[in-house]
């Protein structure tokens, strides 16, 4: 969650302010054409998950809360990778290895049901995506993910077209 946070300063709304908080385009024009273009990628996955029958998540609304979750979960990963430099492997527990573990307490984090109208309400003005979509969507763009659970080209949770921000 903390990466989470600290990545809304770099999305697509934080990055417009500056360090002192005022209304300032900081970044150089092709910094941010690259940005955009990533950008859109994150838009156009998002825009494809249908929740209800011709209802979709909007990725343009969603758009920096799907950033901050993929950024701050690739982050999180990296620093627990490098918290296990020089220290014995953690065992796997009931067959689940510690990077499946990892991955599992990111999905258990938005465990949730919700009803047909909360969803709907949800999706028409809520910035947040719904946690299925923020469990799915950011792992979906992760080779360690995929690594870690043995996923290959063409499964569900390996997207033809991944996504990167940075």
């Amino acid at each position: 969650m903390i990466g989470h946070e600290i990545t809304h300063g770099f999305d697509d709304s934080g990055s417009r302010y500056d360090a002192e908080g005022n209304l300032k385009m900081w970044w150089t024009p092709a910094d941010r054409k690259n940005f955009e273009e990533r950008a859109a990628c994150v838009i156009k996955q998002f825009d494809a998950y249908e929740v209800q029958p011709g209802l979709f998540i909007n990725g343009k609304l969603t758009l920096g809360e799907n950033i901050g979750d993929f950024a701050g979960l690739t982050v999180a990963y990296d620093a627990y990778q490098r918290s296990l430099e020089g220290k014995p492997r953690p065992a796997n527990i009931d067959n689940f290895t510690p990077e499946q573990r990892f991955f599992l307490g990111w999905a258990q984090v938005w465990a949730g049901k919700y009803t047909p109208e909360s969803e709907r309400t949800q999706v028409k003005g809520d910035s947040h995506s719904l946690p299925r979509w923020r469990v799915n969507g950011p792992l979906s763009n992760m080779p360690q993910f995929a690594k870690a659970f043995g996923c290959k080209a063409g499964q569900p949770m390996v997207r033809a077209e991944m996504c990167q921000i940075w």
